[in-house]
């Protein structure tokens, strides 16, 4: 494990606090982008006079970038620590937050969302590798209140980004949503700057895995392109994803130090169940994301920062629900409750309409919220017991892009269901699948005796010591 330079002692029994702002900062950023865009689409469709099938550019562009670089960045602070990564990462969201604010055009906003999905990159890899090398510092094996706050801080700016977009649009348009990561990039950068350890230089280096990286990068687009327009005679894309996933599992097995490790994965079935509940989890939360809030402007005629009112519940909820359990160490039966209330979310969509009372809609995020604030919490708790420890910012990376394979595949189901427009009829076709998923959910995490014993007190050893 790498060492670490402190500019002040910390207290040998406690995790230090200094570290908890630049982590949790840095944290959001992806998922504040992620979920304000969902407002301001229709309004930036409108500005360039671009079709959603073109503006869906925007969020698939952000879910590439971040599904591709999040274990690559992961790998990165794995290599060198935390430190250079959030600040180079930051460093860019800013960049890309005023390419944004000025963009001339369509093309252009895509490639600064594109930017901002490789620069939100470093900030959970980094938090996880922080809290492991606390962890082991410390000797305390669950830092149960720190994971608690990186769960709720992350989980719940993604439910309150679309009710932030809506004002932060009614206060000065679409562009405030790309120039708002000015401020927050420059608050990083001061954040990280002064109050992230330094990382001392080991004396040999791994070898970065560009093949690796370059396979898994090709599997990763070809797959999103196809998803994007799933028909029939774009079955090469399949071919190639198919090519670039049997060339990546040929690679990383051959040598010494892969990218992924597969023979590591392949050996943590728990680890590999996690990141498939991951993946079940935010097809559910996007496609709902993306699908009641167009709807609720679309199909029951609120404006955009009505709409974002409507979501806001889910924040309160999500924080009260991850608040309540965060400290509780087992994550079995949270994921069961999470399964079960997306189960019941999904069925009460089936009872919107164009002229449902407003209570309805807000109950309906109401009941959203409870899952949001158990699943993530739960998997990243279970993650974060399950991984190598010296591989904890590419493994956390990973189930990042897993959340945003998810993702995608949400983007698939509202495109297929939302063909003609946000209509009724479509939520509701949207509601049935969501059911189907959600009860796959609840039967994955029944099935998973693993999860028994997950969050189970264990010894950790203090850095260089041995068993």
């Amino acid at each position: 494990m790498t060492s670490l330079l402190r500019r002040r002692p910390a207290d040998p029994g406690a995790f230090d606090r200094t570290l908890y702002a630049p982590m949790i900062l840095g944290s959001v950023l992806n998922p504040v982008n992620s979920s304000m865009i969902a407002v301001a689409l229709v309004p930036i469709g409108i500005a360039f006079g671009a079709r959603p099938s073109e503006t869906a550019w925007l969020v698939s562009g952000l879910y590439l970038a971040t599904a591709i670089g999040q274990p690559v960045v992961g790998r990165l602070v794995d290599m060198y620590g935390p430190r250079r990564l959030y600040l180079a990462g930051t460093a860019l969201v800013g960049i890309a937050g005023l390419l944004g604010a000025l963009a001339p055009s369509l093309g252009v906003l895509i490639a600064a969302r594109v930017l901002l999905g490789f620069g939100t990159c470093a900030g959970y890899p980094a938090a996880m590798s922080l809290i492991r090398s606390e962890s082991r510092r410390t000797g305390l094996d669950s830092p149960a209140g720190v994971l608690t706050a990186l769960a709720i801080s992350t989980q719940t700016i993604a439910v309150v980004g679309p009710t932030l977009g809506g004002l932060l649009i009614g206060l000065g348009g679409w562009r405030t949503i790309f120039t708002v990561n000015i401020p927050l990039a420059v608050a990083c950068l001061v954040l990280g700057s002064l109050r992230l350890p330094r990382t001392l230089a080991r004396e040999r280096r791994s070898r970065f895995d560009l093949p690796g990286i370059a396979l898994f990068a090709a599997m990763l687009v070809s797959l999103l392109l196809f998803l994007m327009d799933p028909l029939a005679a774009h079955w090469y894309l399949l071919v190639l994803t198919v090519a670039a996933g049997a060339g990546l599992a040929i690679r990383e097995l051959r040598v010494d130090e892969p990218f992924l490790d597969l023979r590591v994965f392949a050996g943590n079935a728990p680890l590999l169940a996690t990141y498939g509940r991951t993946l079940l989890t935010f097809i559910v939360s996007y496609a709902f994301l993306y699908g009641y809030t167009p709807w609720l402007e679309a199909g029951r005629g609120l404006s955009a920062s009505q709409a974002g009112l409507v979501l806001l519940p889910m924040f309160g909820v999500a924080i009260a629900v991850s608040a309540l359990t965060g400290r509780r160490r087992e994550v079995r039966g949270k994921l069961v409750v999470g399964s079960i209330t997306q189960l019941a979310a999904s069925g009460l969509l089936l009872l919107a309409g164009s002229a449902s009372p407003v209570w309805l809609l807000v109950a309906v995020t109401v009941v959203v919220g409870i899952p949001q604030g158990l699943n993530s919490l739960a998997n990243q708790n279970a993650l974060y017991h399950q991984a190598d420890p010296a591989r904890i910012g590419s493994s956390a990376g990973l189930l990042r892009t897993f959340t945003y394979l998810g993702a995608m595949g949400a983007s698939v189901a509202n495109g297929a269901f939302f063909r003609h427009g946000a209509s009724t009829a479509g939520l509701h076709h949207l509601a049935v699948f969501l059911l189907v998923v959600s009860g796959l959910l609840l039967a994955a995490t029944l099935l998973d005796r693993s999860l028994r014993h997950v969050g189970a007190a264990q010894p950790v050893l203090p850095e260089g010591a041995s068993a």
